[in-house]
């Protein structure tokens, strides 16, 4: 016998207004009265929403609920979404978007992953057992709801987002997926530059003991990962590719499912980088999205129920590619972001022509020498606090470029700038290390410089290196996390590198020193993307 209760709409919403507010640094008037329902839209709202244990796999129980249209009847099918809850997310996350789609002719069922909350099992991180569980869901819904097997969808944010991928690379029934703030990558995710992010592994971390179970093979990787144990870096590894997207492609193409994938320029947990050249992997319908903002912040007030882009855009791909409608959504330049810097939207044809202006490549011809284990006062930020402060306020992290002690951090700049600049995707660096210690790590910083030298962070990455002999030089190849920023004419751009960021784990032993060349056989440089003017 399936457990069902109800209650009213507006009841739950105000309840998930609250908790996505609260996420968002919001106050929980302002969520609620962001979310009330008036006049004839209340009348307009199905009456009820319920709730309902949901058999998931392995014969544990997931707390569900589901959206049915108003108009339902008997005899006749809807097209059908699915949405995995985020990690540390309850049910209720999606109602005001799932009330949405309902109203608009979907069945929606959206469930509490596996180990959280009230749901049974363990924390899996999109392990096998949660990628069953979407099977499993989808096998209820056909059964107890009227639901079209021939038009299934599935979506989320973060946590949802990354099983939703998953997912369509076993499930061939699954026609459509929206995947909000995840990841297709998880090493290059939270391991980039074979870096530890330690904010973001922490965060993840402490929420998934505060709202769930997490599993014992949980618990010794995220034990290994923030405790450095290298020799269990093999894996770490193996666990993280078993649960990315990017090493199975060739399932999700074979499967041909409709994706859509949107992410904020300063992610914070799972950088646009690894989204991007997933994105250029995939074979069938697809579209990418980035805006400013960092984890989750891009789509978060549409969960209170508010005008929101990348939900209007997820609405519109579902209807186009489980309704069949001619929205205009397959027809536009599939590839369409915002830069940091201004309003509005720019569309490409694919994410190579985000930079098709060309790039600049500023030459760091000086050498530069540093002593590591310090912080020079050049760092990312923090965890959501900052990327938010230049998506609301366009205030990114700061530096006074001319104040940074030189003996923590290597400083290059750029002539002032004889135009505006417009820069798109991916910086790159290329230089020559060569290091007193065999193991060590810095961190690469692009500021926007002004007339009074602060600097505007416009960009960073990290980068790990263990087993290099000493006083031996390596070149260095590294991606910076890609952005849309606008250079104003008169600045400068600069390139920093220091040692110590709180956003990452860094392996410098005490009293190592880095030096940065230049050598006039493989010249080290900055490349930076621009948009065609």
């Amino acid at each position: 016998m399936v457990r069902t209760a109800r209650t009213t709409s507006s009841t739950v919403a105000a309840v998930a207004a609250v908790l996505a507010a609260t996420a968002l640094g919001l106050a929980p008037h302002q969520a609620r009265a962001a979310t009330a329902p008036s006049g004839a839209a209340a009348a307009s709202a199905p009456s009820d929403l319920r709730f309902h244990d949901i058999p998931g796999s392995g014969g544990i129980t997931l707390k569900g609920n589901v959206f049915t249209p108003a108009d339902a009847r008997s005899g006749r099918t809807y097209p059908l979404i699915v949405l995995p809850t985020s990690w540390g997310m309850p049910q209720i996350e999606y109602v005001a978007q799932a009330k949405k789609l309902a109203d608009d002719g979907y069945v929606v069922v959206s469930y509490t992953s596996r180990g959280f909350w009230l749901s049974g099992g363990q924390i899996e991180v999109a392990g096998p057992p949660d990628i069953a569980d979407v099977s499993a869901v989808i096998d209820w819904a056909l059964a107890n709801t009227p639901a079209d097997a021939a038009h299934i969808g599935l979506g989320g944010v973060s946590y949802g987002a990354g099983i939703s991928l998953l997912a369509c690379a076993q499930d061939p029934r699954i026609k459509a997926v929206v995947a909000l703030s995840g990841w297709a990558d998880i090493i290059e995710s939270i391991y980039s530059g074979r870096t530890q992010h330690l904010q973001a592994a922490a965060l993840l971390g402490g929420a998934g003991y505060l709202t769930g179970r997490p599993g014992p093979e949980l618990q010794q990787i995220l034990g290994d990962f923030i405790g450095s144990r290298l020799d269990r870096e093999p894996q770490m590894i193996e666990w993280g590719k078993k649960r990315s997207a990017a090493e199975r492609i060739d399932e999700i193409n074979a499967n041909g499912a409709a994706i859509m994938l949107g992410n904020a320029w300063g992610d914070s947990i799972f950088p646009p980088n690894q989204y991007a050249a997933f994105y250029e992997k995939l074979t069938g319908p697809k579209r990418l999205e980035f805006r400013p903002g960092d984890h989750a912040t891009a789509e978060g007030t549409g969960l209170l129920g508010l005008p929101n882009d990348t939900w209007t855009n997820a609405h519109r791909w579902f209807d186009r590619h489980l309704k069949g409608e001619l929205n205009g959504v397959d027809t536009e330049a599939p590839v369409q972001i915002k830069s940091r810097s201004t309003e509005g939207y720019e569309g490409y044809a694919d994410w190579k022509s985000v930079g098709s202006g060309g790039t600049e490549r500023i030459p760091l011809s000086d050498g530069e020498h540093l002593f590591t284990g310090v912080d020079s006062g050049a760092d990312g930020g923090v965890v959501f606090l900052s990327s938010l402060l230049d998506q609301f306020a366009k205030a990114p992290p700061t530096a006074s470029v001319p104040l940074l002690p030189r003996a923590f951090a290597a400083v290059w700049q750029s002539p002032r700038q004889d135009a505006d600049r417009r820069i798109r995707g991916t910086v790159k660096l290329h230089t020559t290390v060569t290091p007193t210690a065999s193991d060590g790590t810095f961190v690469a910083y692009l500021y926007d410089v002004g007339p009074l030298g602060i600097g505007k962070l416009v960009s960073n990455a990290p980068y790990t290196f263990h087993g290099k002999p000493r006083g031996q030089s390596f070149g260095v190849d590294l991606e910076l996390f890609s952005t849309a920023y606008d250079v104003p004419e008169g600045h400068r751009l600069a390139l920093v590198v220091d040692t110590v960021d709180p956003l990452y784990i860094e392996h410098n032993p005490t009293g190592a020193q880095l030096t940065f060349s230049s050598p006039r056989t493989d010249p080290s440089y900055v490349s930076v993307p621009l948009r065609e003017q």
